[in-house]
């Protein structure tokens, strides 16, 4: 009923023409392709003085603790003033990008330990994620935590037990969910932009060695540089190997393979468009087809899922395919398919295409009867009226893309995050959320290597 109320709004909203149109293309005219403008976000003008502004502490050096740190520090009234990494290359990176006085160690509970850190980002390998954030929770500290929040099913619960009883604010970072299109595209499926979505289809293809994860290995890193033994963490022990420490993403002791890596921004966005809580069943299948360089995930996969119906959406399936070793060239997609137009969703830009339904037999169907049959069918199909003024309106394509000023989707998740803090504003990313996103995801590696579908229950988080 709720769908089909926001399906009635959408219509009604396009027969009054662009003047009391505002969210949603002017439908009434023959198909075309339009463009336009999202609408930029106004961020308050703040100073802050020296000791006014929010202390940073970033754990994980790496390249997405970074780039992380970057985003953040656009952010008003934000100073980084700590970094922690296992490989002293980093840490000397880190100085020469923020400044030699900051404050480097190995050992992140050094951060955790200092009062006058307000936040810490953890970019650590996925196999750390659990046990930094339940410390930094418990320390008082505000954390941003990159995606997947997890690496395992059973991890998560734990977080969210933590963050509710100490009260500490914890955003995962899935960066592209506070972006503009995000942000409209939830606007257009909330209106019935698309009727009912019957179908997801999202696709990420790479052709480099960098794409694929085979990442540089520096000249220094050595048993001196590179502390491998506390990388391991609760991972099975194994010989000192440096593809293992700076090329973890491709084993299952550390990370999450191309579901926890990728499959994660799509949930996250997606369950945020459509209200979604996530699947109810996954089924995998793939291989490792080209880079068999040690790693033990696959290169190449497809994941169907089944999503139930609930009072936000109803039922779809959704389909999840990646390929390392696309000959192509690469790119990617992410389309939320309806029962009345098509939503191409990206953090910058939004296309919406709408259709008209075909519901009158055309030629194909036709030729098997005599002239005088056809021509009885054609006026008892027009007795029907089947083509109403709803199926009827021509929409074409539109495509709002964001203002080139737009400081982009990373800026705005920091941005929510440390307002947060400040206490002006609500995270959209906290650890419940987090846990369904990634939860979504590792059923695919549940399904994948154990051969059979996996079935997950996406309100209580659990496997069934």
């Amino acid at each position: 009923m709720k769908k089909e109320v926001s399906r009635r709004s959408f219509l009604r909203k396009a027969t009054l023409g662009s003047a009391a149109f505002t969210s949603a293309p002017m439908i009434l005219t023959a198909s075309a392709n339009r463009e336009k403008f999202l609408l930029n976000r106004h961020y308050e003008n703040q100073s802050f003085s020296a000791n006014d502004h929010l202390q940073l502490g970033l754990i994980g050096s790496g390249i997405q603790g970074i780039y992380d740190t970057m985003a953040a520090l656009k952010v008003d009234g934000v100073k980084l003033v700590a970094a922690c990494d296992l490989y002293t290359g980093r840490l000397d990176r880190a100085k020469e990008l923020w400044g030699a006085d900051l404050f480097t160690t190995r050992d992140y509970r050094e951060l955790l330990n200092r009062k006058d850190i307000d936040a810490v980002v953890v970019a650590t390998p996925d196999h750390w994620h659990q046990k930094i954030t339940l410390d930094a929770l418990k320390a008082g500290k505000a954390v941003y935590c990159e995606k997947p929040m997890v690496q395992n099913f059973d991890e998560g619960h734990e977080i969210i037990k933590v963050q509710k009883n100490t009260g500490s604010i914890c955003q995962v970072g899935s960066q592209g969910m506070a972006s503009l299109g995000n942000e409209k595209a939830k606007q257009l499926y909330e209106e019935g932009a698309i009727g009912e979505i019957v179908m997801l289809d999202m696709y990420n293809d790479r052709y480099s060695a960098e794409g694929a994860w085979q990442y540089p290995i520096p000249p220094d890193a050595d048993p001196t540089t590179v502390d491998f033994d506390t990388f391991l963490g609760n991972a099975p022990k194994t010989p000192y190997e440096l593809k293992r420490f700076f090329r973890w993403r491709n084993y299952q002791d550390y990370g999450t393979g191309v579901a926890g890596d990728l499959f994660v921004h799509a949930f996250s966005t997606l369950n945020h468009i459509i209200g979604s809580h996530g699947p109810s069943r996954a089924l995998s299948t793939g291989g490792l087809r080209y880079w068999k360089d040690g790693r033990d995930v696959p290169d190449v996969t497809m994941t169907l899922y089944d999503y139930p119906k609930t009072e936000n959406h109803s039922a779809f399936n959704a389909a999840f395919r990646i390929n390392f070793i696309a000959g192509s060239g690469g790119g990617g997609g992410f389309r939320l398919i309806g029962t009345e137009g098509e939503l191409e969703v990206g953090q910058n830009a939004v296309t919406l295409k709408r259709s008209k339904l075909g519901m009158v037999p055309g030629g194909y169907s036709m030729i098997a009867f005599t002239e005088e049959t056809q021509q009885k069918i054609k006026a008892e199909y027009a007795s029907k009226n089947l083509e109403n003024r709803a199926s009827s309106l021509e929409t074409g394509t539109t495509t709002w893309e964001a203002p080139r000023d737009y400081k982009g989707g990373h800026y705005d998740h920091f941005h929510t995050f440390f307002q947060t803090i400040r206490g002006k504003g609500n995270i959209i990313q906290d650890p419940t959320f987090g846990l369904r996103a990634a939860g979504a995801a590792l059923l695919a590696n549940e399904s994948f290597f154990k051969e059979r579908p996996i079935s997950w229950d996406p309100t209580a988080m659990k496997l069934i």
